[in-house]
């Protein structure tokens, strides 16, 4: 590719020289890269208006200079050698302008460019990285299977500018799918197709929530909500949560007035709490009084290892106060960019309208082979083979921990989800064990960072589902070598209070 070139037929100098100014320009600044192929005399000639001698005279004297080189049956090409003179050129060219001084933002763009944005980790899966799936067991052949049969007659809307809330078979799949595995309530209009789950979660707060407005956050809690309610000028309420999941009865003494609740009823991020059916009542009756909204994310509610699937917080309903959100980067693939949200009837027509403007619609043929996925019964023995994977690598992690982390990290098996936590002695700071596990190589994060309050006792957070039971076995290894360091060092310390930097 060359950049636009305008020659002007009433300018003194020639045609040629022109040309060939422009084309030793685009060199120079780096517009033309070296090695890039040059069309054809005729081809540029053509383009240009010009005659075919015009192009031939300034390709000749590129060529004598050497920046150009001719490839006898293959065409002439930018030099990958260029000239000393070229090089000195370059070394005079002006920087880009370093611009200072204060950039007004808005407030909004202003509370964007502030929230903290967890940056994606580098490298493939490792012990004990949380949150990834099992990469190494995704149906491949089957996905491209599917994705060439849909590409070999695409059904002509998804070829175009589709419906924002979604493509039709997809929501219908989903609707369905939710209502038989999770006991929503929903309708096909009401499925809102996003860009995932944090897609969904901006929608939310940008729809529901003034600045200034009071959410329930559980604490600990999931970062990525607290940062889309922060940038949208949510006032954060950190709310306890315990063995019964979010303590409703210290949100309503907190902040009675809050405007909506944050929660992951089926399994709590990161603790792993089941929220009771008590605590789920109180919470939609809440709502209800306060016409208050709750922002319901199921995220991982797949994986459950002991007895039935539980039922969502939004079967439980009557009111309409509960905003329903999932995403396929559990279950297929993060790269998908594909999740889902159910939405009361009424504010159907809003929550669409913010996804056309946000960025139109989600990619087509992936909603389309998703909801083949779906309808063929695909989707659901992927979900059983992975729930029996990672039953066993789990079950790894735990009695691995069990013989080498006794006495360093009290670890229990969990009936559902995509990690465990492993508390530490008390006493023993868990961002600095954090780190002493990545100098093994180990990815553990810290409890604490996901706290908006102190906690009593830190504790790391281990994932198991994106690495096989050998590599499992041997971060925990590794784990103990780092703790077993941490121990040593705190006992030839001096004896001090802990504290926790959150």
């Amino acid at each position: 590719m060359i950049p636009p070139i305008t020659l002007d037929n009433h300018a003194p100098t020639p045609l040629y020289q022109q040309l060939y100014d422009d084309l030793r320009e685009a060199i120079l600044r780096g517009q033309i890269r070296a090695g890039t192929r040059l069309p054809a005399t005729r081809t540029l000639a053509a383009e240009l208006l010009v005659s075919r001698n015009t192009v031939v005279n300034a390709f000749d004297q590129l060529l004598a200079e050497g920046y150009l080189e001719g490839r006898v049956g293959d065409g002439t090409y930018v030099s990958r050698a260029l000239p000393e003179e070229v090089l000195q050129v370059r070394a005079h060219a002006p920087d880009a302008p370093q611009l200072r001084g204060n950039r007004a933002l808005s407030k909004r763009g202003a509370l964007l460019a502030t929230t903290p944005v967890r940056v994606p980790r580098r490298g493939g899966a490792r012990a004990f990285r949380h949150g990834l799936v099992a990469l190494d067991a995704f149906p491949y052949e089957e996905w491209a299977r599917l994705t060439a049969r849909m590409w070999r007659a695409p059904p002509p809307e998804l070829l175009g500018y589709s419906d924002p809330a979604g493509y039709r078979p997809l929501r219908e799949a989903i609707a369905a799918y939710l209502g038989a595995a999770r006991g929503v309530r929903c309708t096909a209009e009401q499925v809102v197709i996003t860009a995932g789950s944090q897609q969904a979660l901006d929608l939310a707060a940008r729809i529901l929530l003034d600045p200034g407005d009071a959410v329930w956050m559980e604490d600990p809690g999931y970062l990525g909500a607290k940062g889309v309610l922060h940038s949208a000028g949510a006032r954060l309420v950190p709310v306890r949560v315990d063995h019964e999941g979010l303590s409703i009865a210290e949100g309503a003494a907190r902040c009675p007035e809050a405007r909506a609740a944050y929660v992951t009823p089926s399994h709590q991020y990161p603790l792993g709490v089941t929220m009771s059916l008590a605590r789920r009542l109180a919470l939609l009756e809440w709502a209800k009084n306060s016409s208050a909204w709750i922002l319901e994310d199921d995220y991982d509610s797949e994986y459950r290892y002991v007895g039935r699937p539980l039922a969502a917080l939004q079967g439980l309903d009557q009111a309409g106060r509960v905003i329903y959100i999932g995403t396929f980067s559990k279950v297929l693939l993060p790269a998908l960019r594909l999740g889902y949200m159910i939405v009361p009837p009424d504010l159907v027509d809003a929550f669409v309208n913010a996804r056309a403007l946000s960025d139109r619609h989600a990619p087509g043929i992936e909603q389309a082979v998703v909801a083949e996925c779906i309808t063929s019964g695909q989707f659901g023995r992927h979900i059983r083979q992975m729930r029996t994977l990672y039953a066993e690598r789990q079950a790894a992690l735990a009695e691995a921990a069990r013989h080498a982390l006794g006495g360093l990290l009290d670890i229990a098996p969990a009936e559902a989800g995509m990690h465990l936590v492993g508390w530490l002695t008390d006493g023993m700071d868990d961002r600095a064990a954090s780190i002493q596990a990545a100098e093994h190589g180990i990815e553990a994060l810290p409890l604490s960072a996901y706290a908006m309050e102190p906690m009593a006792r830190g504790g790391l957070l281990l994932g198991y589902t994106s690495v096989d039971v050998p590599e499992i076995r041997a971060g925990v290894r590794q784990l103990a070598h780092a703790l077993h360091g941490m121990h040593k060092e705190k006992r030839a310390a001096p004896s001090q209070e802990g504290s926790y930097d959150n």
